[in-house]
């Protein structure tokens, strides 16, 4: 319904306001401010060479080249967007198609095929971006971080699957007997200087349906008027031959946004659900699935 009260909504400005064309071509070049150039790869491979003990120079590397389809896609069109607003060149039905929801605050389509999942509008989506690609850049710049913003990946399975690979190498264990542990930690990540001997800190999830006690890390339920919490930072310890504990925990699922479903990609991994991680509970499993708790990686704000 809101989509069809968007497309009737008048193209012109009345009343001296600005155009249609002048918010476009002002909003063209907020956006082309804040994206940066896309990485230099030959320069990451070299700062970072794929190595068997550290798969997370491979994960970095296979991040940049993910992000540098986003960013030379939204500058390229962009740029050709500008030129066209002006008369430059040929205005194609695309590019009309990115005015209209550049115009009504949407990530534009062609920009949403290159990119990752995202339920947010434009105005919250290119400053998630550019957050994500400054934490990609400090990583290069600084090297590997203490904790991980788990949200900031592109592709989180393949940063999942690093850290096992890098355990299992670590300590000579077959990688099908490994699996992970999880801990919640009472650190902030700013203050975190130094990685775990095993495993890896993760933050930047957030819960529905339920909340963290902040002194116990027992699930508990959600306060009045409060849709999502902010988790404490994850502790994920790669275990050999782990044993699921039968009681005190609910097995969390986790996605990347709130659609709670996704499609199987050609890698074999769901475009949204991420893993299933164990949180501490008092309460039964079937409590918790009833007020359907899950965790995600991003809002739609």
């Amino acid at each position: 319904m809101f989509a069809t009260i968007l497309s009737l909504q008048p193209r012109a400005a009345s009343g001296g306001g600005k155009t249609r064309e002048e918010i476009l071509d002002e909003t063209a070049a907020e956006i082309l401010e804040k994206v940066p150039t896309p990485f230099n790869l030959e320069s990451v491979a070299e700062a970072y060479p794929t190595k068997y003990e550290e798969s997370m120079n491979t994960v970095v590397q296979q991040e940049c080249i993910r992000y540098n389809k986003v960013i030379v896609k939204i500058l390229a069109t962009l740029k050709d967007f500008r030129k066209a607003l002006k008369g430059e060149v040929v205005m194609t039905q695309e590019l009309e198609e990115m005015a209209t929801q550049l115009f009504n605050n949407q990530v534009p389509e062609m920009w949403a095929k290159v990119a990752y999942p995202s339920m947010k509008p434009l105005g919250s989506w290119v400053p998630d971006l550019t957050q994500r690609l400054a934490f990609l850049q400090k990583w290069l710049d600084e090297g590997k971080p203490p904790a991980f913003w788990i949200a900031g990946f592109y592709f989180p399975q393949a940063f999942l699957t690093g850290t096992m690979q890098n355990h299992a190498r670590k300590h000579q264990l077959p990688i099908d007997t490994v699996s992970y542990g999880y801990q919640l930690t009472h650190d902030v990540p700013e203050e975190v200087t130094a990685p775990p001997t095993d495993g890896v800190l993760i933050f930047g999830m957030y819960l529905e349906g339920a909340r963290i006690n902040a002194q116990t890390h027992l699930l508990e339920e959600s306060a009045s008027k409060e849709l999502f919490t902010s988790m404490p930072m994850m502790h994920l310890l790669p275990v050999d031959h782990r044993v699921q504990p039968e009681t005190g925990i609910y097995i969390t699922p986790v996605y990347k946004t709130l659609a709670r479903f996704g499609t199987l990609s050609t890698t074999g991994h769901s475009t949204n659900f991420v893993m299933a991680c164990e949180l501490a509970s008092d309460r039964p499993q079937q409590h918790w699935t009833k007020r359907g708790v899950a965790a995600f990686l991003s809002l739609k704000v």
